[in-house]
């Protein structure tokens, strides 16, 4: 220094052993801590992974209750038309039933109801989930679940309270029918004759451009009865009070709709209560704490090639399908009276 005087000595710093000690210590619960915390993030990573679980290009998607809870309520969705069993509702079922962590199912059913056969083929795939899985089935009704609509609600099973329905859902309309529509008296006015050529004349039956003669009428009646018999059988599966008062069945089941109210009192629904109540009777009945589970529900995935609709890109063929569907002879559990039509317009869409 300038002043002459010699720097003043540095003190080395000291570390007593019992400082050591604590420093580790400290890096020791420092270490611990990190891997508490990579582990948490690994175990919400596992739980959220299994929102993009998958089946045929149905996803996952959290509807609501606790977002980490294992335990899941699955939210199947019937909705519109039923004219097919394969697609979006079987691939719903299916994801429910691989799922093990899927402890109930709460069906939405949103229908008119459709084809007899799409109707008892998604009737017997929730009814086959819900035995081989053992796990319970609740029905919440939306604006309507009637004919094929409440078919598919049948798979219940014999389980009290488990079938809701909004105040102003309208319900029932257990029946069938096959469409016919005779426009033969038109095509005379404008001298246009039928002149196909068919293996029998009963290939024909269904032909809109011939009167029906009584005898193929009988038979056509025929295989309505045996439908509407099926109909009745699976109500029964679903509402077991009426097989000790079949009569009483027969008396409502005559293609008439009802009110939540009046289905209560015919047995044909069990409470008045939102898609949330149902949710809640489905976890009673798995003894779950509803607050406590996840509740999922499945959508179609949005896709930049899946923009628009099949009919846009090719409108030739959406209008020969949906003339095949209006002319083609089908049997229908469905609440309306132009059902072939409405089911060829909802193909055309």
């Amino acid at each position: 220094m300038t002043n002459g005087q010699n720097p003043p000595q540095q003190q080395p710093i000291i570390i007593k052993h019992g400082s050591s000690w604590f420093l580790r210590i400290i890096a020791f619960v420092g270490w611990l801590g990190l891997m508490f915390a990579g582990l948490i993030i690994i175990v919400q990573l596992a739980a959220t992974a299994q929102y993009f679980n998958e089946e045929d290009g149905v996803s996952e998607k959290y509807y609501s209750g606790d977002k980490m809870a294992t335990d899941k309520i699955a939210l199947i969705r019937v909705e519109g038309l039923i004219m097919e069993g394969e697609g979006y509702i079987r691939n719903q079922i299916d994801l429910a039933r691989k799922d093990k962590n899927v402890k109930a199912i709460v069906l939405r059913v949103d229908s008119p109801g459709g084809s007899v056969s799409a109707s008892d083929y998604i009737y017997h795939h929730l009814n086959e989930l819900r035995e081989d899985r053992e796990i319970p089935l609740v029905v919440s009704m939306g604006s309507s679940a009637t004919s094929g609509g409440y078919y598919v609600a049948m798979a219940v099973g014999d389980e009290k309270d488990v079938i809701f329905a909004e105040p102003t859902t309208i319900t029932g309309s257990i029946g069938v029918i096959i469409p016919h529509y005779d426009v033969s008296g038109l095509l005379a006015e404008y001298h246009i004759k039928d002149d196909s050529i068919a293996s029998h004349e009963r290939k024909q039956m269904l032909s809109m451009t011939r009167t029906m003669p009584e005898d193929q009428r009988e038979l056509v009646q025929g295989l309505v009865n045996d439908m509407f018999e099926r109909f009745l059988d699976v109500v029964k599966t679903g509402r077991p009070a009426y097989v000790e008062d079949p009569d009483k069945l027969k008396e409502l089941a005559t293609g008439e709709v009802y009110l939540t109210d009046q289905a209560i009192e015919l047995g044909l629904v069990d409470k008045v209560g939102f898609v949330e109540a149902a949710i809640e009777r489905a976890a009673e009945l798995a003894k779950l704490d509803a607050k406590k589970t996840r509740v999922v529900a499945y959508k179609k995935p949005v896709s930049l090639f899946g923009i628009g609709s099949a009919s846009a890109a090719n409108p030739t063929e959406s209008l020969m399908n949906a003339v095949l569907n209006v002319t083609s002879p089908k049997a229908y559990y469905l609440n309306s009276s132009l059902p072939s039509l409405s089911a060829g317009l909802s193909s055309a869409q």
